[in-house]
């Protein structure tokens, strides 16, 4: 099967499984996938993920998502570039969201990082998503 947005595929598979307080979520791979999973790691939005292998080069994530007092550790996670208007920003441009309490997520020439890794780095990208 063949997605046109992957990225978008993984934000909403992350938002189904806690709405229903899944305690996992599993979701085809790809590195893009697994970069924005590893910022949301850092980040402390999920437990974890882990990369397993169904068959020979066919892999599978699996997204242990986190809550705090029963209530889903991700509020509200939204795609910001989609596959139809891409939306790139310089580091000048690149803004906290939601007064800083969320995080944005880049996909910069350095790898995927968040909004304050990509400031520090002094690099702008694509704004893949924001997450509060």
């Amino acid at each position: 099967m063949s997605l046109s947005d992957p990225i978008g595929d993984l934000l909403t598979r992350l938002r189904n499984g806690q709405m229903v307080r899944k305690s996992v979520v599993k979701a085809p791979y790809s590195k893009m996938r697994e970069g924005v999973l590893a910022v949301l790691q850092q980040e402390g939005l999920i437990r974890g993920y882990t990369v397993s292998e169904l068959r020979p080069n066919i892999k599978e994530l699996s997204v242990e998502l986190k809550y705090h007092e029963g209530r889903p550790a991700i509020v509200n996670i939204k795609r910001v570039s989609k596959p139809g208007c891409r939306v790139y920003r310089p580091v000048d441009d690149v803004k906290p969201s939601y007064n800083g309490l969320g995080i944005s997520i880049l996909s910069t020439s350095r790898g995927i990082m968040s909004d304050a890794d990509a400031k520090a780095a002094n690099v702008g990208g694509e704004i893949l998503c924001t997450v509060f």
